[in-house]
């Protein structure tokens, strides 16, 4: 019997009440994007709702008792708050279990657009990449928005190709995408949004078995352009400066300390 590969989509949540149900909507209204043979992927929305307060925990509940236009979504809840990073651990976990092919972080506000994620797959779909980072910086719309935020978030970048020989534009990027066999691999350890770095500094210091070779490689990253529309802090937006320290602090520790 003719097997569809299967994509994750881990959606981690806090406090996106007026928003969740709409992110959802929209990734289900894509058309799934389409493996090497010309088959739609089989998708599963998994939605980790760490510890909200505003009710998000209620509609993600809800969201996950049945499956939409033939996506199946899984919501899982978790209290207290922990972090961004908890909740991509978890996603991760229950995607692996899932027994997905390939696993998408994708936010759940409307920042980043799931007509993005054909894109984003296409290098890991036709086999020359294990993982897939976005880039808001490569030529794709994008909203105009804080300049120093761009600014720091180009440093912070920079700070993390010295440290990780790669030549990455945009590390704070929210899409991220990777096989099975990474998400096996992958140990984040990061509660907060300096799981962003951490994932960057795992990936590059990873290797994998080549499965033509059967011998250890470094892994094949990609980097793809997206489009963005962020938000105000007005409408919504939670990174704070403080965010931008703990990810130099992340990328030193991750990649000198592990």
């Amino acid at each position: 019997m003719f097997m569809r590969m299967k994509l994750a989509i881990i959606m981690p949540v806090f406090n996106e009440a007026k928003l969740v149900e709409r992110a959802l909507d929209r990734i289900v209204a894509c058309p799934a994007p389409k493996s090497a043979d010309g088959n739609a992927l089989e998708r599963m929305i998994v939605i980790v709702d760490d510890g909200s307060t505003d009710g998000t925990a209620e509609i993600v509940k809800r969201l996950g008792e049945r499956a939409r236009a033939g996506v199946e979504i899984r919501s899982e809840l978790s209290s207290p708050n922990k972090g961004k990073g908890a909740a991509v651990r978890h996603g991760i976990d229950l995607a692996i279990d899932a027994e997905a092919d390939i696993v998408l972080i994708h936010d759940a506000d409307l920042e980043y657009d799931p007509m993005d994620h054909g894109a984003m797959l296409a290098p890991i779909l036709d086999g020359r990449a294990d993982a897939v980072i976005g880039s808001r910086f490569l030529g794709q719309t994008h909203r105009v928005l804080y300049f120093w935020h761009s600014l720091a978030n180009r440093a912070i970048t920079t700070l993390s190709n010295v440290f990780t020989n790669l030549n990455l534009s945009d590390i704070e990027c929210c899409l991220k995408a990777f096989t099975r066999d990474v998400a096996l691999a992958i140990e984040l350890k990061e509660e907060r949004f300096g799981v962003e770095p951490e994932i960057v500094a795992r990936l590059a210091g990873m290797t994998i078995e080549d499965g033509e070779t059967k011998q250890e490689r470094k892994l094949r990253i990609f980097e793809v352009p997206v489009s963005y529309s962020g938000r105000t802090y007005s409408e919504g937006k939670k990174i704070r400066w403080q965010d931008g320290i703990e990810a130099v602090a992340v990328i030193v520790k991750r990649n000198l300390f592990n």
